[in-house]
């Protein structure tokens, strides 16, 4: 016997049928079931303690839509990660469990076992440290937009960017079939083959967040043959990492985008001032917007990103991606290593990754880096969002260059929402911004570009200032 919640009030049953199918139960059995587990209503003092820090018992619950959930085992076998969900954990997750979940009635199944109680009556169902009005003017929004279906995707539009993808990839061979591989043949090639692969990378974004298709079955598929046949990267790596950085962007410790702090750059404005207090110095940060030319954009995708995925696809047990990522190695060598010699081949695979790791560094670090990095403030899914992202204007070049992440915004505060549909809800978005004071930034691409270095001077500045005189 367990408890079970029937309109709101904990009654005893069958772990899968309610009371009201069992019109006379047996008053022992309810009684003894009262006695191990009843009601129970929890303030959101309570709930904050049980976040999994501190000495053990190291509880993890959560709060969706006034309902208390126990994740401490479960949240290890959470599909999107353990730490995605560990992240969460002690805080009301109502918005970010509507925005990542696609298909409500699966999850639903995993959170009845989880369910533990609920907010007591005289607590809001907003956490003191979350805006109120903004929480309930988002809601309406994102109901206005699933009546637009606004979250449904044009397939033909995901075909077309697909089929340029193929023509490309195929392309950049037939270069170097047709007219021999001299200077001007690899060059052409490369550049053929650079676009291919970083439109792909857009595509496995797409993919990978299920806005490609109504079914996830579908999405998951085509991402494995994206971004491993294609690409050769894990698809379950990307996942793990990037839906993170979705829930908690520009959270230290709980985004993985800004790992690269303090180890390799000093990134905030508050983070620079303490690690200069702190007299820690791994990097000559006052020179990090000159040394960034030479690391990040660059160097990420052969080096650091090639040993990860790589790393942990295995240490996880990822076969099947692995597999795939195979089939993109046998694929590139084979075809390639028909028409040039060794060192050639190998030049022009790291050529190749150099460019499109640039290309990719500096689109998705225009919309973050720049923005307030710090540590988790629990604040409300738009607050949170909006503070770390920022969008660069729209226009057919820019859209098509970042993957239509120029608008980077609406993707976080919508991250299943198809691209082609972004520009129909901005508008929509900057009004709710302009109703609660939220700026709204907006900026031309070379600006952007520009900000990523005119932010790395600028903490390594204040770095400098408060490791030298504080």
């Amino acid at each position: 016997m367990v408890l079970l919640q029937s309109d709101g009030d904990w009654v005893a049953g069958d772990r899968d049928q309610k009371q009201d199918q069992d019109p006379d139960p047996d008053p022992d059995l309810v009684v003894a079931a009262s006695a191990l587990w009843p009601r129970r209503c929890f303030t959101w003092e309570e709930i904050a303690q049980r976040s999994g820090r501190g000495p053990p018992p190291q509880d993890r619950w959560l709060v969706i839509d006034r309902k208390v959930y126990d994740i401490s085992h479960f949240y290890r076998r959470h599909p999107g990660g353990a730490r995605l969900l560990g992240s969460h954990a002690g805080q009301d997750v109502t918005d970010a469990f509507v925005a990542f979940h696609v298909d409500k009635l699966l999850v639903n199944k995993y959170l009845k076992s989880l369910l533990i109680g609920e907010l007591a009556p005289d607590q809001p169902s907003i956490e003191p440290t979350k805006n109120k009005m903004l929480v309930k003017d988002f809601r309406e929004l994102r109901a206005s937009v699933e009546k637009m279906g606004l979250l449904k995707p044009n397939k033909l539009f995901f075909f077309l960017h697909l089929a340029h993808i193929l023509l490309l990839d195929s392309a950049a061979w037939l270069v170097l079939f047709c007219f021999g591989t001299s200077l001007m043949p690899f060059i052409v090639s490369l550049v053929m083959l650079t676009i291919s692969q970083v439109q792909a990378s857009w595509l496995q974004h797409d993919l990978g967040h299920l806005s490609v298709f109504r079914k996830t079955k579908w999405n998951h598929l085509l991402h494995k043959f994206v971004m491993c046949h294609l690409i050769g990267a894990s698809a379950k790596w990307w996942t793990l990492l990037h839906s993170r950085h979705h829930a908690k962007p520009n959270c230290f410790q709980k985004d993985p985008d800004i790992d690269m702090h303090p180890f390799l750059f000093t990134l905030g404005k508050k983070f620079s001032v303490e690690l200069g207090i702190k007299k820690k110095k791994y990097m000559p940060y006052n020179h990090q917007h000159k040394y960034f030319f030479i690391t990040l954009p660059p160097l990420l995708f052969p080096t650091y990103f090639h040993c990860h995925t790589f790393y942990i696809a295995y240490t996880k047990r990822y076969w099947v991606d692995l597999a795939w990522m195979l089939t993109f190695y046998i694929r590139f060598f084979f075809t390639y290593g028909s028409l040039l010699e060794i060192k050639s081949l190998l030049a022009y695979y790291f050529i190749f990754r150099m460019l499109e790791s640039s290309w990719f560094v500096w689109v998705s670090q225009m919309n973050h880096i720049p923005m307030d990095i710090y540590y988790d403030k629990n604040l409300d899914w738009v607050s949170t969002q909006l503070q770390a992202t920022c969008n660069v204007e729209q226009s057919l070049f820019n859209d098509w260059f970042t993957g239509h992440l120029n608008f980077q915004i609406e993707h976080h505060l919508f991250p299943t929402m198809p691209r082609h549909n972004y520009w129909k809800v901005a508008p929509l978005v900057k009004s709710l911004c302009a109703k609660h004071g939220i700026e709204y930034q907006c900026k031309p691409l070379l600006t952007a570009f520009a900000d990523i270095v005119h932010s790395l001077k600028n903490s390594g500045e204040l770095w400098l200032d408060a490791y030298l005189h504080k």
